[in-house]
């Protein structure tokens, strides 16, 4: 079993919760973590980039000057490759970066990730996070207090407005629906932060974690 300690709003410990790998898969899959890693950052890409074949160069497809008698080397068309302002030899073209990883993959990856994060220690529980209006500075300060200001996760069971509206400001900082988690935010985040519903779903049901509160509110 695994201790995750529960802090409140002003850093200090006040429990702790137990945590059984076997709910997360039992073991850390660190192949399975790059696939994961590199089929998100591969998703990312627009692939939107383009360049001029020769065939698509403005410019007459006239031969420049006659092949022999003039000294000098041999020319074809102005949009040759080998010419200034020709086309291109090997153009870049529009292409798809996406891959595909199968969802009980990605859930396996996240609950992969997140079992890293707890044995390395740098998953906490917070307790009794409430933000009553929007205030970055508050919130900044709880994470201060809590040591997760240096890059943070926050797993919620349910989004709050005016959690969301004091966050938007905070660097390397994010909010995230606790079943929205997924293996590239839990390993780039330097602490996984749980509220206490959000722990309670994701060890209830770690594949479905989170939505039967959320449908409830």
């Amino acid at each position: 079993m695994i201790e995750i300690p529960v802090l409140n709003t002003k850093g200090e410990q006040v429990g702790s919760e137990k945590l059984d790998p076997a709910v997360l898969g039992g073991r850390v899959r660190t192949d399975l973590l790059k696939q994961a890693v590199v089929t998100y950052r591969a998703n990312l890409r627009l692939g939107t980039h383009k360049s001029k074949t020769r065939a698509e160069v403005h410019g007459a497809s006239r031969k420049l000057y006659r092949q022999k008698g003039t000294g000098r080397a041999r020319a074809g068309n102005l949009r040759t490759p080998v010419r200034v302002g020709g086309g291109h030899a090997f153009a870049k073209v529009p292409r798809d970066y996406s891959k595909k990883l199968p969802k009980s993959m990605r859930r396996l990856a996240r609950n992969s990730a997140i079992l890293a994060k707890a044995r390395s220690g740098e998953a906490v529980i917070l307790q009794g996070l409430k933000i009553g209006a929007p205030k970055t500075k508050e919130l900044a300060g709880i994470l201060r207090a809590t040591k997760s200001d240096q890059g943070a996760i926050l797993a919620v069971a349910a989004m709050d407005h005016n959690l969301q509206l004091s966050s938007r400001n905070i660097p390397n900082f994010g909010i995230k629906a606790v079943w929205e988690l997924n293996a590239y935010d839990v390993l780039r985040a330097r602490r996984l932060v749980f509220t206490t519903e959000a722990f309670e779903a994701l060890k209830k049901n770690p594949e479905h974690a989170g939505r039967l509160i959320a449908a409830k509110d």
